[in-house]
């Protein structure tokens, strides 16, 4: 998997601020909070208690006593929802736009053979051309619509505005606040080393903290919650994306991964979502579909290598595994997938439908990229190999792969399941779709003629 990619998931790119209050006033003259108490509990912090009143106005901002009182409220209503206590205090620094973008200068990987491995991933899932480096991609997703973030290594939020008394989304701050107690509980790190578990591990990280996020919104819109209102939104970057399937895969942990932790919840309680972190689920198959959660795990898809020697495999890493959710966001951006199946038949607190006949029966999946040359001369290709679950569903992803090709990639048939993609269009190559049994498999090379070459026939 990306190594950038990883960093992303890493680190929550996504709207933060801070706020809280001057004052803290009484219902009434006769009433009082109650006392602090003499060592720390849960549902209060830093001298406040989840449910306690506070006097905020972030219309111009909030300055830094303010913001520490709202992070302490906010951190006691995360306490209070969640059922687990912060060890320590969560910072939170800001930083100007500029220093982001500064910062985020040394997250393009400058291991050339890396990048190259790494952009025929993406080009195998139809999602990022030969036109284009993934790096680039990423840069337009995150570049200048992020307003803040979790650091793990730095254990504090960060807030990136030029406003010296920045204003903060109240479900962000409590969203990086979770991320915060996941740290200080359990720990950020994973061992997943494919762009498919790694997005999955990050289903409990993210299902975790947007459901924390939506049942705490659920408290502030049923006035269970007294809330500070947000401060007005300039709507941000906004701007259509060259690459909308790239998001929808990287979003995907944000959006089925809250449904995976209700789910949990109801069979067996927090402790059943605590538990994930120490199991976390394998695939983007078991967000998408919970009940997969934890017995329905992948199948582990072998690629011999039949290249002639021209050609030759990437050393480390040699392969990847792409999943299910982004096989759905390769078939929705060239739109197999209709636009509107996106918002039909969500889960519960999901913001998407992740769930499509042609991809529900994955089983397993391999990506293996190949190389004749080095550098600027290089030529590259690849092999994927898919396994469903039935031949029916081999047989449906077989089509619909074969029918993008044709329909939405420019692809012209040349020969039974094969298809050459003009060199003017952004994935302009020859294509191999042939299916065995449930195992259907994808050979990828500059010509037909080389199709071979990169993958034997047979």
């Amino acid at each position: 998997m990306s190594r950038r990619l990883a960093l992303l998931l890493a680190v929550v790119l996504v709207v933060s601020g801070c706020a809280a209050p001057t004052a803290r006033p009484t219902p009434d003259a006769d009433w009082q909070w109650p006392d602090d108490p003499a060592t720390d509990r849960l549902g209060w912090e830093n001298g406040y208690w989840y449910n306690e009143s506070i006097a905020v106005d972030q219309s111009d901002g909030l300055n830094e006593t303010e913001r520490e009182a709202f992070v302490a409220r906010t951190m006691a209503r995360v306490e209070h929802i969640r059922g687990l206590e912060f060890e320590r205090s969560v910072p939170v620094k800001v930083i100007s736009r500029a220093e982001f973008r500064e910062s985020r200068g040394g997250d393009r990987d400058p291991d050339a053979d890396y990048r190259a491995w790494n952009n025929q991933v993406w080009e195998a899932l139809l999602l990022v051309g030969e036109d284009t480096d993934v790096s680039d991609v990423f840069d337009e997703l995150y570049g200048g619509a992020v307003q803040g973030y979790y650091s793990s290594s730095e254990e504090r939020i960060v807030v990136v505005s030029d406003a010296e008394t920045p204003a903060i989304d109240r479900t962000t701050l409590a969203h990086e606040l979770v991320h915060a107690l996941q740290d200080q509980q359990f720990g950020l790190s994973s061992d997943a080393r494919t762009q498919d578990a790694q997005l999955a591990r990050q289903g409990i990280v993210e299902g975790d903290a947007r459901y924390v996020e939506q049942l705490y919104e659920e408290r502030c819109a049923s006035g269970v919650f007294e809330c500070v209102a947000n401060a007005p939104s300039d709507g941000g970057a906004g701007g259509a994306l060259s690459a909308p399937g790239v998001f929808l895969t990287i979003y995907a942990p944000y959006s089925e991964g809250p449904t995976l932790v209700d789910d949990l919840r109801r069979r067996g309680g927090w402790d059943a979502v605590d538990g994930a972190y120490s199991r976390s689920p394998e695939s983007t198959e078991q967000l998408i579909h919970p009940e997969a959660y934890p017995d329905e795990t992948p199948v582990d898809v072998a690629v011999p290598d039949r290249s002639s020697a021209e050609w030759s495999r990437f050393s480390s890493p040699e392969s990847d595994t792409v999943g299910e959710a982004s096989m759905v966001a390769m078939f929705w951006q060239h739109g197999y997938i209709e636009r509107s199946h996106l918002r039909t038949k969500t889960g519960n607190y999901s913001a998407y439908n992740y769930d499509h006949p042609v991809t529900a029966g994955w089983g397993g999946d391999r990506v293996v990229p190949y190389r004749h040359g080095e550098g600027d001369d290089a030529d590259y290709g690849y092999v994927w190999a898919t396994e469903w679950d039935t031949v029916a569903d081999a047989k449906k992803f077989a089509a619909a792969y074969r029918t993008t090709l044709q329909l939405y990639v420019g692809g012209q048939r040349v020969s039974e399941g094969v298809y050459r993609v003009p060199d003017d269009r952004p994935f302009g190559d020859a294509f191999r779709v042939t299916r065995e049994g449930t195992r259907v498999v994808i050979v990828n090379a500059p010509t037909v003629e080389e199709l071979d070459d990169v993958h034997r026939s047979g």
